[in-house]
């Protein structure tokens, strides 16, 4: 015969420290600040960026347009237009295995382009990259394509984001991507997407320029050195601007907003480019998020999380009945909690990754919940004389070893998830891992000592009827059953 552990002898304790769970969550949120949300929940903008220098620019001077693209495998040219017949260049980097060797041939097969090597003729060509903001079509602008030397020194996360915050006046998110060598990461930047932008009427000199700007004055207007394509311009004295303000000066009127708050993502590339210098950043994604979508999105939230609390509340009690479907609800609640409180005290990224994170451990819970109260349900018709205390022990009981090897299994996975992965879905893995410990312990502790204590009240209120009743026919009054 199985043996029967006495689960029940924890759940006053349990509850307990469910409660100084909850309890320290709550006051973490307050201490800390709340969330720390991610840019799908407030208007901000999220750049992906990695640290790599620049290994040459190209020009094009020729007849009709030159396109360029590229990926891991090589550079390709379509050359195209009025008067032009249209072919694509390729150049394989298994072709021309250094820098120098790639844009000499660039520049021999397509007659008007011209590159401008930065680094030596034997560097290797599969060390290029290209950012994702670039203008694809090449024109008289320099256009750079960098490179990432696999030897290069580390940049450490913590001077990234001292140079952004200093940059920005306010708290960055700066999450590093893969490996410390690969100097890749993702920075997070609040903004407001309705703050007003000053228009000055043109011509405007450098002086009412730099005072915008809060630089110093340039004494004369050919002191700047035009860049067009990158996101700052240097000048003569080493102060970078963004360039693409100054080339506006040039037309009807100059759009001076604020660096940050107004055009993010020019922002944090210029900030950055400022400290560790000129080119030397690369911007493989840039997303950003308006305020209106974001408070979209967490009413869509709001509503999902209700929906999923209604449709398991209906279910349960299909199923069941009333007192386990309030049960199980009650255990779907407390696991969100639980995991809610652990992201705002370890200052995760609250973002949609975390909501898939939290509805899948509910759905976890709920299964697993799902399990015991069949098991009850059905040592409640083989043990009709049995306690309910002693049904919910045997049943936790028998489902023991289902629990704990259905969770192990599931819990190598989410390791390995954990262990192998980086950024947001390590997040996902460790608040998976979290919740399915809680899910368990919500199971076994909280929803059956929810069970025993509505079955109490239910016993007690029958018992209270059977006496008042009993006393009603002691009184020689007639006695109505109810229906």
């Amino acid at each position: 015969m199985r043996k029967i552990i006495p689960f029940s002898r924890l759940f006053l304790p349990a509850a307990i420290l469910s409660t100084l769970l909850i309890t320290g969550g709550i006051v973490g949120f307050f201490v800390t600040g709340g969330f720390n949300l991610g840019v799908d929940f407030q208007a901000g903008m999220v750049q992906e960026v990695q640290f790599a220098p620049t290994a040459f620019t190209l020009t094009w001077g020729g007849v009709g347009n030159a396109t360029i693209s590229s990926d891991s495998n090589g550079i390709y040219i379509i050359h195209s237009g009025a008067g032009v017949e249209t072919r694509a260049l390729n150049f394989f980097f298994s072709d021309h295995g250094t820098v120098g060797e790639l844009t000499s041939a660039m520049s021999i097969q397509l007659d008007g382009l011209s590159a401008s090597l930065y680094v030596p003729w034997e560097t290797n060509s599969r060390w290029l990259m290209r950012g994702a903001l670039g203008d694809p079509m090449l024109g008289s602008i320099p256009h750079r394509v960098h490179y990432l030397n696999p030897n290069a020194e580390e940049i450490p996360i913590a001077t990234v984001r001292e140079v952004m915050e200093e940059g920005v006046g306010q708290v960055v998110v700066v999450q590093s991507m893969g490996q410390p060598s690969d100097r890749h990461f993702l920075i997070r930047v609040q903004a407001d997407d309705e703050a007003p932008a000053e228009v000055l009427e043109a011509p405007a000199p450098p002086q009412l320029i730099a005072e915008r700007l809060d630089v110093e004055a340039f004494a004369e207007e050919d002191a700047f050195a035009y860049a067009y394509g990158d996101v700052v311009t240097a000048a003569d004295d080493g102060l970078l601007v963004f360039d693409d303000m100054l080339r506006d000066a040039i037309g009807a009127e100059l759009y001076l907003p604020t660096p940050v708050a107004a055009r993010p993502a020019e922002g944090i590339t210029g900030i950055l480019e400022a400290y560790f210098g000129q080119g030397q950043v690369v911007v493989l994604r840039s997303d950003f998020v308006g305020s209106r979508f974001a408070g979209h999105l967490t009413d869509q939230v709001g509503i999902l999380i209700a929906a999923t609390l209604f449709l398991v509340l209906l279910y349960a009690t299909i199923r069941f009945r009333l007192q386990y479907a309030v049960g199980a609800v009650l255990g779907i609640i407390h696991d969100g909690i639980i995991v809610v409180a652990f992201v705002v005290i370890t200052r995760m990224e609250f973002n949609t990754t975390t909501i898939a994170a939290i509805l899948t451990i509910l759905g976890y819970s709920t299964n697993n919940t799902i399990v015991v109260f069949d098991r009850i349900r059905e040592n409640r018709r083989l043990y009709p004389e049995d306690a309910f205390i002693n049904i919910l022990n045997r049943s936790l009981s028998e489902t023991l070893n289902r629990t704990i090897i259905t969770t192990l299994t599931t819990m190598l996975a989410v390791m390995s998830l954990f262990i192998f992965t980086t950024g947001a879905m390590q997040d996902f893995a460790l608040a998976l891992m979290v919740g399915m410990v809680s899910g368990v312990y919500t199971t076994t502790f909280i929803v059956t000592a929810f069970m025993n204590f509505w079955e109490k009240q239910k016993v007690k209120k029958a018992k209270k009827e059977l006496a008042v009743a009993s006393g009603q026919f002691q009184a020689g009054k007639p006695v109505l059953s109810k229906a």
